[in-house]
Formats: C-alpha cells, sequence, structure tokens
C-alpha cells in the first residue's frame, strides 16, 4: 500500500460547492488532464504517471464521490462531475490542455469537449485519448454487480459489498493474461471504502442513466469535434472492448483506433508500456522509439 500512501501525501485539494476534491498534479511542460473511472480513482494511473510527467504538467483528479475526495450521501451526476474539473482547471489557471480518460470518466471528458465545441469552457483542449469506455451506450455491457447496483435494490447491495466481490467483479473485466494483482486490489478496495465510500456505489452508478440522457450530446460532440481524439481500447473488454470499437469506427468520423488484442478494461494498469506509446506518440511527445519503464 506504499504507492498508495504516497499518492495521497503527494496530493492537494481544492473546494468546490463545499466539498474538498483532491487531486494531483506534477510535472512540467504542456497541461494533461488525467480523469478517472467507476469505481476507482486517479491512483489507477500511477504506473503511467512518472513517465508522463516528463513531458506533460499533470493534474489528475478524484472526482467527488471517489478515492480520497468528499463522499456527501446525494445523488450525483456527470454533468457536475465536469463541472469539477472544469472548477479545478479554473482554480489552477489552466487555459489550455490535452485530456486522457478512461471508464466514467469518458463521459465527464466527452461533456468537457460538447462545451469546448459549443465555446463555453474557459480552458481550450488541444487533443483528447479515450481509453475503454462507455462512450456508446448502446455498447456498454455493465457487469452484473452494476446492473444490480442500478435497480432499486441498490441501496441494500452496498452493504453487502466487500474487497472479495470488488476482485471478482474486477477479475472479469481485466484481461484474462493482465489481472490485477493482490497489491493493486487492496488499494481499489482503500479508496472505495475511504470515507464509508461503499455505501454510495448505488449513487455513483446513475452514471449509466445520465449516458442514455445525454447521448446526442455526447456522441454528437464525438462527431463534430474539431480536435484530435484518439482511442486506445483492450478488445477483452467485456464491458467495451472489440464491439465498441466497431461502434467508433462506424460513428467517428476519420476514427483513429489503437487497439490492445490482448488487453481487457485497465489497459494502463495492464499494459502500460503500450498505452503510454500511443499517448505519447498521438500527443507528439515520442518521436522516436518507445517507452521504456
Amino acid at each position: 500500500m506504499r504507492s498508495l500512501e504516497q499518492w495521497h501525501q503527494s496530493g492537494k485539494y481544492f473546494m468546490f460547492s463545499e466539498h474538498n476534491i483532491f487531486y494531483r498534479s506534477e510535472g512540467s511542460g504542456p497541461v494533461l488532464l488525467l480523469i478517472h473511472g467507476y469505481p476507482t480513482a486517479s491512483w489507477d494511473w500511477y504506473k503511467i504517471w512518472p513517465k508522463l510527467t516528463e513531458h506533460f504538467h499533470c493534474i489528475a483528479l478524484d472526482m467527488l464521490g471517489f478515492g480520497f475526495s468528499d463522499k456527501p450521501r446525494r445523488d450525483y451526476s456527470l454533468m457536475e462531475q465536469a463541472d469539477i474539473c472544469a472548477a479545478l482547471l479554473q482554480h489552477l489557471e489552466v487555459t489550455q490542455c490535452h485530456v486522457l480518460a478512461h471508464d466514467y470518466g469518458d463521459s465527464v471528458a466527452q461533456e468537457l469537449l460538447a462545451r469546448h465545441n459549443e465555446g463555453s469552457l474557459p480552458c481550450h483542449l488541444i487533443k483528447m485519448v479515450f481509453l475503454n469506455g462507455g462512450l456508446f451506450p448502446e455498447t456498454h455491457y455493465p457487469v452484473f454487480m452494476q446492473k444490480v447496483l442500478l435497480s432499486r435494490w441498490g441501496g441494500l447491495v452496498v452493504g453487502l459489498l466487500s474487497k472479495n466481490t470488488l476482485a471478482a467483479n474486477l477479475k472479469k473485466v481485466f484481461g484474462p493474461y493482465s489481472p490485477p494483482s493482490e497489491h493493486e486490489l487492496e488499494a481499489f478496495w482503500h479508496l472505495i471504502r475511504y470515507h464509508d465510500g461503499q455505501r454510495i456505489m448505488h449513487k455513483l452508478i446513475h452514471y449509466m442513466t445520465d449516458r442514455q440522457r445525454f447521448r446526442e450530446r455526447w456522441v454528437g460532440a464525438l462527431q463534430a469535434s474539431n480536435i484530435e481524439l484518439r482511442l486506445i481500447d483492450g478488445l477483452l473488454d467485456p464491458v467495451s472492448g472489440a464491439h465498441m470499437v466497431a461502434r467508433y469506427r462506424e460513428l467517428v468520423p476519420q476514427p483513429d483506433v489503437v487497439q490492445l488484442p490482448d488487453i481487457g478494461h485497465y489497459p494502463q494498469m495492464e499494459d502500460p508500456e503500450r498505452v503510454l506509446d500511443a499517448v505519447l506518440n498521438f500527443l507528439g511527445e515520442l518521436p522516436n522509439g518507445k517507452v521504456v519503464l
């Protein structure tokens, strides 16, 4: 757990609507905003963070309800999470940035892109990279536990959650050749339990409803984007793998896709070297050769 403790100790907090939001800010160069997925937190980036900070001023936050940020027992929305990301960029006086997003964070990034397209985002977006996530609600295949949490029984089920149930569900979405380590599972569970966060997982899961509600806006943002986009996808992901890539190629003009055939839902953790190669090449920070971790 030492790496998680170091991650926490190296971070800071800013206030958003009376809530403490944890973030890390490190490195120099162009700004890169990293937006994590559900149900974990910014620590998801820990394997690629050191190399990224050699090229970028990296900013990663734990969104409201996640990780080391506050976890009020109330409803959550992806729109508010986008507000928080924009507020953090303003707090740090960022005027332009790249974005790297994963899973839940993909939808937040799509909303930021929609605001950028319509000219309402104070920060100028340069390029955007998506990892596995529900870019299209019709190709998002949630695991059984997610369906249960979204149901009317969700508030009861959260009381039964344990590290073992979390591990069982995460192992279903990681690739068979790159499962999470015991250390990572322990860290994931610690992040969820921090501030008693397991008690609000059924509240956070309503992002799936938001994706349905705002589908036209968020898919439209991809289709009307005036910045370059790249999708890096682990094809073995049962939630948003090869089937989501096929839909991306169908709907997004001139699709730029990097496929990872033997990887699951967490590419940045399962194959950090290939993800770094794909990110740095796309953002113009890796002119020759490959990343060596």
